[in-house]
C-alpha cells in the first residue's frame, strides 16, 4: 500500500492509526488530515524518539496494513 491511499481514504484509517499509537488523540488525527509529515512530527512530539525511528515504525505500520 502506498501513503497516497492513506492520505486519500485517511477518515477509514484513522482507527488504525490511533490503535497502532494510542498517545495521538482525535485532534491530533484531525490536524494530521493523512500528511505523512504531520503524522511523523505528532508521533515524536507523543513518543520522544528520533525522526528515524519514527519513519520506520510507520514504514512497518504501513507494509502490514
Amino acid at each position: 500500500m502506498n501513503w497516497d491511499r492513506i492520505e486519500g481514504n485517511w477518515e477509514q484509517f484513522k482507527g488504525k492509526v490511533q490503535e497502532q499509537w494510542g498517545k495521538l488523540t482525535n485532534d491530533d488525527l484531525d490536524v494530521i488530515e493523512g500528511n505523512r509529515k504531520q503524522l511523523v512530527g505528532k508521533l515524536q512530539e507523543r513518543y520522544g524518539k528520533t525522526q528515524e525511528e519514527i519513519e520506520r515504525d510507520v514504514d512497518n505500520w504501513l507494509t502490514r496494513n
